[in-house]
């Protein structure tokens, strides 16, 4: 294997920064591991107005995906809030997308996980991540989840489930739980050394 870091990119969408959260804690796990860095990139807004543009930086936060990201990357980590159990149309926006990079095949082969956070705890998130994962099927990603001996699944009264890290946020937008928290690392731990092995 080279000598250079193995690239695991994390892009996902947050509006409230809880989705956010849960994604720097995936980059903390990725970073664990020798060999690889986390990068982390978020999606534009979807505006209704036809004419608005977004700025090519958004004002805080990480830089927006681009093709050369999806290109260069060893590894996907997807997240996304919930919106009635499915994705925000910010993700799915991006995701239809990807077209280009589906048919040069740019994905084909590399680990892709999900993650997702939502206001209530029956919120949709287990479909929310099992939708997320149908895009990268096609693209012809090779899904992980989280099995069951990282203790934390069995713990959780938040978010995180087999499908992927997860966090409840409440109307008061509540931190992420030492559970969550885990469950997040330890998704981000082992898609990099997923990242490592079929390198």
């Amino acid at each position: 294997m080279s000598q250079k870091a193995l690239t695991v990119l994390i892009v996902y969408y947050s509006q409230h920064g809880t989705t956010a959260d849960l994604a720097r804690q995936i980059a903390l796990g990725v970073e664990s591991v020798p060999g690889c860095e986390a990068v982390l990139r978020t999606v534009p807004k979807v505006s209704a107005v036809c004419e608005a543009v977004e700025a090519d930086i958004p004002d805080s936060g990480a830089p927006y995906c681009t093709a050369e990201d999806l290109k260069k990357c060893a590894a996907l980590a997807l997240g996304s809030p919930t919106r009635f159990g499915n994705m925000a149309a910010a993700m799915k926006y991006f995701l239809d997308g990807t077209i280009p990079q589906w048919l040069s095949g740019d994905l084909i082969g590399k680990p892709a996980t999900v993650f997702t956070s939502s206001a209530s705890p029956h919120g949709g998130q287990e479909s929310t991540l099992l939708t997320m994962m149908l895009p990268l099927l096609h693209h012809g990603m090779v899904i992980s989840g989280i099995p069951y001996s990282e203790s934390a699944l069995n713990n959780t009264t938040g978010g995180g489930s087999p499908y992927g890290a997860g966090h409840v946020a409440g109307n008061n937008r509540r931190s992420l739980s030492a559970e969550e928290q885990q469950i997040a690392f330890t998704q981000g731990k082992r898609l990099a050394e997923l990242a490592r092995k079929l390198a």
